[in-house]
């Protein structure tokens, strides 16, 4: 396995192993890997010849206030975990190796990125759109891999890659739940006990939605009443969002659809923000 922290050196590394005829596979993400992360990888090994797995913590995605200065970072650990998955590059740029003084473009989707998140995060997008627009530039990879517990990040970089004719296939891997369903996040690691315990509500109360549409309803009115409620019992926790939209534009729908729909939902537990989401 080869670390590489130049940006150069990544795109000729790259450049190598596609005149090699290799099928390239690139797994973004901010490090601190977990099983979630770890499924994306083996995805990749399945389909294409090298994987390449960035670890970058991209400044550019958090907003003013947000935890960029302490998001959980575990470089020896995730190498490890890179070196036995068969991870075949590591690319760990610094900051000004990806943003050098002067840098002042962006991109910026405007239609999937507009809802949800992107209400009470109006920059987190555009920093997303950019970093993976750098990152597909410079790896030019066949394959893509994204975590299906980011539907809207999934959905906006999918759009981002239609408008730009960016010739590689966006594949989204299942949200990995831990036994008793809380989807992993890095930002698990900051949870006390009891913080955990009541941010379990949030995957029940998706697992409530869609047995409730298993057995027929469609009103949207009333699953997002019903998750509402059963967050609402939990002391620590603070809604930010619920909604039901649609898989694809992320738009919010009037009627569900069964295996078109998606629920998804953002939260305060005390200080740390979570996210998670159900296909209805």
């Amino acid at each position: 396995m080869q670390v590489i922290e130049s940006v150069q050196e990544m795109q000729t590394a790259a450049m190598q192993l596609r005149f090699g005829g290799h099928l390239i596979a690139l797994v973004p993400t901010m490090g601190c890997l977990h099983e979630g992360h770890l499924s994306l990888i083996r995805l990749a090994r399945e389909k294409a010849d090298k994987v390449i797995v960035s670890i970058f913590v991209n400044p550019e995605q958090f907003g003013p206030s947000e935890d960029f200065a302490d998001y959980p970072r575990t470089w020896k650990e995730d190498l490890e975990a890179c070196r036995a998955n068969g991870v075949d590059f590591v690319f760990h740029p610094s900051a000004e190796a990806m943003y050098p003084e002067g840098f002042s473009s962006f991109v910026e989707e405007k239609q999937v990125s507009s809802g949800l998140c992107g209400v009470s995060r109006p920059t987190h997008f555009k920093g997303v759109s950019t970093v993976c627009l750098k990152l597909f530039n410079l790896v030019r990879p066949d394959f893509s891999y994204f975590g299906q517990k980011d539907a809207q990040q999934c959905a906006v970089i999918k759009k981002m890659v239609r408008d730009f004719n960016i010739p590689t296939e966006v594949i989204v891997g299942e949200t990995v739940r831990e036994a008793d369903g809380l989807a992993l996040s890095s930002r698990n690691r900051y949870l006390s006990k009891s913080q955990r315990e009541e941010a379990l509500a949030i995957s029940s109360s998706l697992f409530e939605a869609k047995s409730m549409v298993e057995k027929g309803v469609v009103n949207v009115d009333r699953v997002i009443a019903e998750i509402t409620h059963l967050l609402s019992l939990k002391r620590r926790i603070r809604v930010i969002y619920v909604q039901v939209v649609d898989d694809e534009t992320m738009e919010a729908v009037k009627t569900i659809q069964p295996g078109r729909s998606r629920v998804c939902v953002a939260a305060w537990i005390d200080g740390i923000r979570l996210i998670d989401n159900c296909l209805l």
